[in-house]
């Protein structure tokens, strides 16, 4: 009887455990985003950092770029020819501003 329950058990525990990890890593779909200032700016910027190691730094100065320049380039690193206003853009020491 104790085997049984056991057994029972076992195989209710991994059920469940699969059951979370597939409604924890399921995303659900995203609408599309209008381009709009306030909305349009945090979607590309949240891609735009999506792997940067300062987050809130990437986020607040692409933020800032977006709103001047009205788009933001695309992936996570590179691809600045894509938006030159965001390319040119140079903070006070003459680096680039934009992430």
């Amino acid at each position: 009887m104790k085997l049984v329950l056991t057994s029972l058990l076992l195989v209710s525990l991994v059920l469940s455990s699969s059951f979370l990890q597939y409604s924890a890593t399921a995303d659900p779909p995203q609408p599309p985003v209008a381009p709009g200032p306030a909305g349009y700016c945090d979607v590309k910027c949240g891609e735009r950092c999506g792997k940067a190691g300062y987050m809130k730094r990437c986020l607040k100065y692409c933020g800032i770029c977006c709103q001047e320049c009205k788009c933001v380039p695309s992936g996570t690193y590179g691809n600045k020819s894509e938006c030159p206003c965001y390319k040119d853009k140079l903070n006070s020491k003459g680096e680039p501003k934009c992430p």
